[in-house]
């Protein structure tokens, strides 16, 4: 960007584009703090509400984070993960080549509420196996994961690291459980205390929640997700195909 077209905007304008400019060329990397807001307002000579209004443009743009209490940080580019087959978080993260780890918060034989139950075709208030855990890309906390399984399942399940372990794969190739396909249903909500104290996140803050049901052989379900992932941290994409017309007709007869 020219000088000139920089002294053509308004200040606050300018402020953001000099911090972007830096991100952009390094100076400031994923995980640094911004200078403070006396250091902008004396770096730049503008008002204390003129840096303001730069630094919410560029949380607004996902470019720097507000940690209330501590300061502004650069962000972390966002991770973009694509819903268009079964994967797990691992494997999610390898593909985009990032280092995924998990931390065990808790597991427990649980009565199956009305929605598990009925997510793993079982009857009401039938034990299950629930499993917690913080799922982290790069040592960051990204998903807070409740698992539920039926209780054979669950049960040899829990007797494995579930720190170094995927679900999956023990499911898959240890307790030859295959898994064929699974349904999703994706919601945007705001954090709980259980999943923003989990997620390092204030309670309120935007959370994606994805429920995740999937299924072996026969159509059988045996494993239900409640799959909370930050907002700040992660998009979703997909590619949708569209039906010939008459089959579009069809489906509207």
């Amino acid at each position: 960007m020219s000088i000139e077209s920089m002294d053509r905007m308004p200040l606050y304008a300018q402020v953001e584009a000099s911090l972007e400019a830096k991100v952009a060329k390094g100076d400031l990397q994923p995980g640094d703090q911004l200078p403070s807001e006396d250091e902008l307002v004396r770096d730049f000579s503008v008002s204390r509400t003129t840096v303001r209004s730069a630094i919410q443009s560029l949380v607004r743009r996902g470019i720097v984070e507000i940690r209330r209490g501590i300061g502004t940080y650069v962000a972390h580019p966002r991770i973009v993960q694509e819903l268009t087959s079964l994967t797990g978080f691992v494997e999610d993260m390898e593909a985009l080549g990032r280092t995924a780890s998990a931390r065990l918060l808790d597991w427990q034989e649980v009565q199956a509420d009305a929605t598990v139950a009925r997510h793993l075709d079982l009857a009401l208030g039938a034990l299950v196996v629930r499993i917690r855990r913080v799922r982290l890309s790069e040592n960051r906390p990204v998903s807070y994961d409740d698992t539920y399984l039926p209780p054979d399942l669950g049960a040899r399940v829990v007797t494995d690291d579930l720190e170094v372990m995927q679900i999956f794969t023990l499911l898959e190739e240890k307790y030859d459980t295959p898994l064929l396909d699974a349904r999703y249903e994706l919601e945007a909500t705001v954090a709980d205390h259980d999943s923003a104290r989990a997620l390092a996140i204030a309670v309120g803050s935007p959370i994606f929640l994805i429920e995740r049901t999937s299924y072996a052989t026969g159509g059988r379900p045996v494993d239900y997700e409640r799959l909370h992932y930050r907002g700040d941290q992660v998009r979703f994409v997909t590619r949708l195909q569209r039906r010939p017309k008459a089959d579009r007709a069809a489906a509207a007869s």
